[in-house]
């Protein structure tokens, strides 16, 4: 239960942190973080809380990641779905925090999304569902690479957290202009709920595109990996 609990805990911090930091400070008139500050928010979310509860819970903060350890032989399928739940639960109570505080501005309307992802007309930059559909599966297949590597055995003990938070402040980099960046289902529907209308009808290619992104990415790894003959 504390492992669960500790994945409540996480998935809260990553998205208050991260869909916050683009709700209340991207724009903010003179000093606003942008882009960039999102992005390196997003980051170091996963880089604090893996620190904090890495050794409680794995710190995997998102289903797509679990799934994909899973696929990777690092992770049981008998614990994939109370971790997923307690993922989700933390992501929507995260947004509802984020909501009340946001709501407390004047002028304060959801028309602007609560940092939802979307593609075609909600999509930030106006990109295509193909090209939504092809960026999350490959940030995601590039995200579990460096999940998988980073946490390898093999790989320089204690220093997992940089790489993981640096790679998800790159995919933010990348891909907020297409998607607004989900490459994690519980991210997209902790703030999507609470929008609804069309963030909850395109809600299903946050589930679908990220979750066969890490599958792709827990294979491709397990190739070049070579784990077997460790």
């Amino acid at each position: 239960m504390k492992a669960y609990g500790a994945e409540f805990v996480g998935t809260f911090w990553l998205v208050l942190g991260g869909c916050g930091s683009a709700v209340l400070a991207a724009a903010f008139p003179g000093v606003g973080i942008g882009l960039l500050g999102v992005s390196l928010a997003f980051g170091l979310t996963v880089l604090t809380m893996a620190y904090a509860i890495g050794h409680i819970s794995g710190c995997h903060l998102n289903p797509a990641v679990s799934i994909g350890l899973w696929a990777g032989g690092r992770f049981p399928a008998s614990k994939l779905l109370p971790y997923i739940v307690a993922q989700v639960l933390g992501a929507i109570a995260a947004g509802g925090v984020l909501y009340l505080i946001a709501s407390g501005k004047a002028g304060f309307s959801l028309a602007g999304g609560l940092a939802s992802n979307g593609y075609g007309e909600h999509s930030p930059g106006g990109y295509s569902l193909t090209a939504a559909l092809v960026t999350e599966v490959v940030m995601t297949m590039m995200f579990l690479i460096v999940i998988l590597g980073a946490t390898d055995r093999r790989a320089p003990a204690g220093f997992a957290p940089l790489p993981i938070g640096l790679a998800l402040t790159l995919i933010h980099l990348i891909s907020i202009p297409v998607t607004n960046t989900s490459v994690n289902p519980a991210r997209s529907t902790g703030v999507g709920v609470y929008v609804g209308d069309w963030a909850v009808s395109q809600l299903w290619l946050f589930w679908l595109a990220p979750i066969a992104g890490a599958v792709l990415g827990a294979l491709v790894y397990r190739l070049i990996a070579d784990e077997a003959k460790n």
